[in-house]
């Protein structure tokens, strides 16, 4: 066995050495959101305007920030789909069990025009601007997708597509900071697809392909939870990177639990992912990366999974095979941490590119001790 990462890069924590500030700071609360306010909307109470909904705090943010805009979510569940399209907007929540936002659409749910709003607008939470941060608080998408499976197959009310985005970051986003956020979902949790991100002490829970997307994310001391769908050949896929070829680093889990959300679910039953290629295109490849992470035994020996897609323009479908991602592991543990031919596991030369610094470039994310 090989030292671990800790005692490779010394004593000093790793995220401390590859830029991640943890200093405390006074924060000034721009707006309050709470679910039991009767008042007018921007009124002020204790100073501070107040509103009923997060959508009305959001409208009411200033469009060109140019520092941290924060509004705290007094505890409740806010049943509300959201866009945030403004730059440096902080989400503060009472706690991950008492703030919650939810919204329960699934790519079958119609639209205004009665069209399905397909997987990209299924988001509970968008976020399409920079410097936008989350903290104590879950965002969720609620689609009952157990309720929908047990539907018969005839029935015309049943989803056949059922994939619904959580948190989706597009667009503009970049430097997206979530620091003690539970991100809950089924199929297609979390949709990456912008930009840098770095998750600290956080959780993100599905099955299928339930972090996926060609953005950069670190995962810092996050729980990575997987639902059992009852199936013991196959519960499910991790990660479905779709990073750009030209993009180091995708998706690097550190000093993270890969755990499983039932003590039943079936052994071996889920990959740490499989390569999304959206239309087909060359352009991806997808990289997952774990280092010094905990594994329980429902992750596969095989580790990882083949991914289809169909070209866009000759409709002609094509497999893509993980050999040809960068998938890789270092200091894997637990019962889940098997050594397999078709698991790469880095030397210790090779795992120290694998850093913060590598992923995140210019930017050092500040969190809270």
């Amino acid at each position: 066995m090989r030292a671990p990462l800790a005692l490779l890069l010394g004593a000093v924590a790793y995220g401390q050495l590859a830029g991640v500030d943890a200093a405390p700071r006074q924060r000034a609360v721009a707006a309050t959101v709470d679910a039991a306010y009767a008042g007018r909307d921007g009124a002020r109470v204790n100073g501070v305007p107040t509103f009923r909904t997060l959508g009305a705090a959001l409208a009411a943010a200033p469009a060109d920030a140019h520092a941290e805009w924060l509004i705290r979510l007094r505890a409740g569940r806010y049943h509300e789909k959201l866009s945030v399209d403004k730059p440096f907007i902080a989400l503060d929540g009472a706690g991950r069990e008492a703030t919650v936002i939810t919204y329960d659409a699934a790519s079958d749910t119609r639209d205004a025009a009665g069209a399905p709003v397909g997987t990209r607008g299924s988001f509970t939470l968008r976020v399409t601007a920079p410097d936008f941060r989350a903290t104590h608080l879950t965002i969720e998408n609620a689609f009952d997708f157990d309720a929908n499976a047990r539907k018969a197959a005839g029935d015309p009310t049943k989803f056949r597509n059922t994939q619904g985005v959580a948190l989706a970051t597009t667009g503009a986003a970049d430097r997206t900071v979530l620091d003690d956020v539970r991100l809950l979902g089924h199929q297609d949790t979390f949709f990456a697809n912008a930009g840098r991100h770095y998750l600290h002490r956080s959780e993100v829970a599905g099955h299928v392909d339930f972090i996926f997307g060609a953005g950069t994310v670190v995962f810092d001391s996050c729980d990575i939870v997987s639902l059992d769908r009852g199936n013991p050949a196959d519960n499910g896929y991790v990660t479905a990177p779709s990073t750009d070829a030209a993009t180091p680093i995708g998706f690097l889990f550190l000093h993270s639990r890969l755990r499983k959300a039932s003590p039943v679910m079936a052994a071996g039953s889920v990959s740490l992912g499989r390569p999304w290629h959206p239309s087909a295109t060359p352009a991806a490849v997808g990289s997952s990366i774990f280092i010094d992470c905990w594994m329980d035994d429902h992750i596969s020996a095989r580790g990882w999974d083949h991914m289809s897609s169909v070209d866009s323009t000759t409709k002609v479908r094509y497999w893509f095979e993980p050999g040809s991602a960068r998938f890789l592991e270092y200091g894997s543990t637990g019962p889940g941490a098997i050594a397999s031919p078709t698991r790469r596991v880095m030397s210790d030369g090779d795992v120290r590119t694998y850093t913060i610094t590598r992923a995140l470039g210019d930017w050092s994310p500040v969190v809270q001790p």
